[in-house]
């Protein structure tokens, strides 16, 4: 299943590429499931992050690595891949996408999933749409023209 969000925000696509860190994740994480983050190496090919969703009852570890990146002159993007996932997902993909747009640009999440099964694959795009729907006023807040 895919799912794609974009967000129109006001700074130049590389202020944005150097505004995606550690930080900004922490700020990203929705309220329910609590994210406690465990690794972040970055966004660079071969960077780990890890983190624990914590479910009240049970916790679950979600790791991905960093499997791809570039930059260019009117983008910026990085791929992570689940590598250890919480046992409601069964594939994760997710593209940051950073393109200029103007004297702006716009964030594109794509995001590509399965979970164990068909039916958890259909059940999981309302929440997961509604996490990266989330985003989009930090987004907004963060990468504003200052």
């Amino acid at each position: 299943m895919e799912i794609t969000i974009s967000t129109k925000v006001a700074q130049d696509y590389l202020q944005v590429k150097e505004g995606f860190n550690e930080s900004l994740f922490k700020k990203l994480s929705p309220p329910f499931p609590p994210v406690k983050l465990l690794k972040f190496d970055g966004s660079t090919k071969g960077d780990l992050v890890s983190l624990e969703l914590n479910f009240i009852f049970f916790k679950q570890k979600w790791t991905s690595e960093i499997t791809d990146d570039a930059t260019d002159a009117s983008e910026f993007y990085f791929i992570d891949e689940g590598i250890e996932l919480p046992f409601f997902l069964g594939k994760w993909k997710h593209k940051h996408r950073i393109i200029k747009k103007g004297q702006g640009s716009e964030i594109r999440d794509e995001i590509e999933y399965e979970g164990p099964n068909a039916l958890m694959t259909a059940l999981l795009y309302p929440a997961l749409y509604l996490q990266f729907l989330y985003r989009k006023p930090i987004y907004k807040k963060i990468f504003r023209l200052k």
